[in-house]
């Protein structure tokens, strides 16, 4: 029929079974008894497993697209694209929702938490992360964001009787409120300028203005402010050591490494697919908050006594270290699309080091809630496997070996700034690499140092689905450290 779409279905799976599966979750729910309900997060997690699966035909043919009709002035222009950022993405917020879901389990079990209502929020978020990732419009951009910080809301605050949780969502929630705010309005003002909601149409008509419009820097100026709350980048950031530390466990993990990626891969498919004829009005701005980022995140773990807390502070310097490539971008879509795959590159690794910290805190947390540096001291010597774990995740964060993937990953980001002549920006983040090793590796160092005395060697229980959990990010981080160089490659 004229005028009808097709619409492809093999794109379109991943989102759609993560969908329904969270559907199907909640009413699953309403039928399980009061002693069954952790059979709703099962029934979540194989719908995970099913969606990683539906990836793998398109592994071999990475561009298929869901389109709006070309038109004699424009190009086909599309909302839904698959392509290899996209596969990338897809992989590493379904492969990390699959581990959070895991470490899950035992919480769920073990607690007051809901699991039919958590799975299905986990799940609800996790779909609007796997759209973003393809998406090429700022509607469905928007849309999509906003699916995956909404049920985050909840899900930090499902412990009712914990008021720590309800102060952290609330924070979390006024937060978000006002990051959209100020993205929808800024982009409003580039859709009043350009007249486009399609990336490659805004990058088109921002290639075709004469000058800077006032009121296109500061549609730019505050689209990448917007953003910025998501990521939790430097004057932005306030919201997440507090939420980290009031949500549960695994929702901190989901927070650190699964939104955060969504957030991050929103912000690099705006700026380098909608914004980059305008790579000199951002580029700057991006470079000092990358600065401040690392420094404020550095300097405030130094003094964090907590586990989740260090985490929290680790995860917002690391973010300014995810921002440094498209800090460095020049003006010209070619030095743009040059940095793209060294942030795409640190945020995959990223998320394979933080999810392997979170692993293991998640596992003492469980047993000892106060979750202090402290509880780890001697862990090496009663659980050396837990704890070779925890070291390595350290180790790759710190950019050390044996952990060469943290150091393959600072690397290439420090390359960026280099090659694209931001010399400054370089030296920032040596010093800031220098200061982070200070409290990884005395973390590290706690993990095989004697028990202080009279106190008793710390000793957990670890379930098949912890363990399963600490293998696959521990077996993934050593994977990558072997063979690093597969991340640039496939992105290339």
């Amino acid at each position: 029929m004229a005028g009808t779409q097709a619409i492809d279905y093999t794109a379109l799976a991943p989102a759609l079974v993560v969908a329904v599966t969270a559907l199907g979750v909640l009413v699953l729910d309403l039928f399980l008894p009061a002693g069954r309900k952790v059979v709703a997060a099962w029934a979540g997690t194989g719908g995970l497993v099913v969606a990683l699966a539906t990836l793998l035909p398109l592994v071999g043919d990475t561009r298929r697209t869901f389109c709006v009709p070309a038109t004699n002035v424009d190009p086909v222009s599309c909302s839904y694209v698959v392509d290899h950022l996209t596969l990338v993405f897809q992989v590493l917020v379904l492969a990390g929702a699959v581990v959070v879901m895991l470490l899950s389990l035992d919480t769920l079990r073990d607690s007051r938490i809901p699991a039919g209502e958590y799975s299905f929020l986990l799940l609800s978020s996790v779909a609007g992360a796997v759209t973003l990732a393809a998406s090429r419009d700022i509607l469905t951009l928007v849309v999509a964001l906003e699916v995956v910080s909404l049920p985050a809301f909840a899900l930090v605050a499902l412990r009712r009787f914990d008021s720590r949780s309800s102060e952290a969502a609330l924070k979390l929630f006024l937060v978000s409120v006002v990051s959209t705010a100020v993205m929808l309005f800024g982009l409003s003002l580039v859709y009043g300028t350009t007249g486009a909601v399609h990336l490659d149409r805004i990058a088109s008509a921002l290639a075709r203005s004469d000058g800077r419009l006032p009121a296109t820097v500061l549609g730019v100026t505050l689209s990448l402010a917007g953003f910025g709350f998501k990521v939790a980048a430097v004057p932005f950031h306030f919201w997440a050591p507090d939420t980290y530390s009031g949500a549960p466990v695994p929702v901190a993990a989901y927070l650190s490494v699964v939104s955060k990626a969504a957030g991050f891969v929103g912000l690099a498919v705006l700026l380098t697919r909608g914004f980059g004829p305008y790579a000199d009005v951002w580029a700057p701005a991006v470079a000092v908050i990358a600065a401040l980022t690392m420094t404020v995140g550095n300097l405030a773990a130094l003094r964090q006594r907590s586990a989740v807390r260090l985490l929290a502070w680790s995860s917002i310097a690391q973010s300014g270290y995810m921002l440094v490539p498209l800090g460095s971008a020049a003006h010209g879509a070619g030095s743009v699309d040059a940095v793209l795959p060294a942030t795409v590159a640190y945020v995959l690794a990223y998320a394979v080091m933080n999810l392997g910290a979170f692993s293991v805190v998640t596992l003492v947390g469980r047993h000892r809630p106060r979750n202090a540096i402290e509880d780890y001291r001697g862990l090496g010597r009663t659980e050396p496997l837990t704890a070779f774990a925890l070291a390595f995740a350290l180790a790759c964060l710190a950019g050390l070996p044996p952990g060469l993937l943290g150091l393959f990953a600072k690397v290439v980001v420090f390359q960026a700034p280099v090659e694209q002549g931001v010399g400054w920006l370089a030296v920032v983040m040596a010093v800031n690499v220098v200061i982070g090793l200070y409290y990884y590796l005395a973390w590290a160092a706690a993990l095989y140092a004697r028990p202080a005395e009279g106190a008793r060697p710390p000793s957990y229980r670890i379930s098949w689905s912890d363990g399963l959990a600490i293998g696959i990010t521990l077996g993934a981080a050593v994977w990558l450290s072997v063979l690093p160089r597969m991340v640039l490659e496939a992105l290339r």
